[in-house]
């Protein structure tokens, strides 16, 4: 049944990145439904990457012999087509070692995965002087990590232009706006997973602290009023291991560092203008 149900929500929500990546294609689908196979860029580099992220964590967990799901793909809406997706951990976790392993693989995997994929489409995109960003009345920030390839793979852009991107370059944007927000220090986030392991129970109060940071950045993007407040509903504490009295080596700390700094490189204060 669990299995039956991870394939029909990834097959659901194939169909709505499909669909997403069509009108970011700009086809029109009622005039030519055939035209939804000009989603298939798009749809594929994003599942790729959201799969790659989760399969991280679900290796994770089987090489510690933590009980997980396969992974649940959620189908969504236009502009991205879904809304992520998750695994399920469902034994307790034993320590932290096993805590930081399992969070710290699905946001690296993930953000491994999007690099090739934004500097193939940003080989694809275009920069005209006064053209939109994708979307038709959205425009896009840009991540760090973004900005670093397209000055690699197209230069640096005039004052008086925009960049067009490819849907593949959105894909990747998607995918570098997830593990942004997946690695925010909140309760079941792979942020609050990777510094409960690092700090244990200090965690909450990194936590309350991104909280109060939600209120400000709320007035440039008002997302983060949404996220504070299922952050307040879901709990912003992450729940204890078993064994909190062993501690982590020095590799799985610099793991801990390798992962603020992806969340450096992908976070945007004000992803989506209007």
């Amino acid at each position: 049944m669990r299995r039956r149900l991870s394939l029909l929500l990834f097959v659901t929500t194939l169909l709505t990145t499909m669909i997403a990546g069509s009108i970011t294609a700009g086809a029109d689908l009622l005039g030519d439904p055939f035209a939804l196979l000009e989603g298939i860029p798009f749809a594929a580099s994003l599942m790729a990457i959201l799969g790659v992220h989760e399969l991280g964590h679900f290796i994770a967990s089987r090489r510690h012999r933590v009980r997980a799901t396969l992974p649940l793909f959620i189908p969504g809406i236009w502009p991205f087509g879904t809304f992520g997706a998750l695994i399920k951990i469902k034994s307790l976790i034993p320590d932290r070692r096993v805590l930081l392993d399992i969070g710290v693989a699905g946001p690296l995997s993930g953000f491994m995965a999007a690099l090739p994929i934004a500097v193939i489409g940003l080989a694809h995109s275009r920069v005209e002087t006064g053209a939109a960003s994708p979307g038709a009345a959205l425009s896009f920030g840009s991540p760090l990590i973004f900005v670093a390839l397209e000055n690699l793979v197209l230069g640096p852009r005039p004052a008086d232009a925009s960049l067009l991107l490819h849907p593949v370059a959105f894909a990747a944007w998607i995918g570098f706006f997830v593990t942004g927000l997946n690695l925010l220090p909140v309760g079941q986030l792979d942020g609050g997973h990777i510094l409960y392991a690092l700090f244990g129970r200090r965690q909450a109060a990194f936590a309350r602290a991104l909280l109060l940071v939600f209120i400000p950045l709320g007035f440039a993007w008002p997302g983060w009023f949404f996220w504070g407040a299922l952050m307040c509903f879901i709990g912003y504490r992450h729940p204890p291991v078993l064994r909190e009295e062993i501690p982590l080596n020095g590799r799985r700390k610099a793991l801990g560092f390798l992962a603020a700094v992806v969340l450096v490189l992908t976070f945007m204060p004000v992803p989506v203008m209007f």
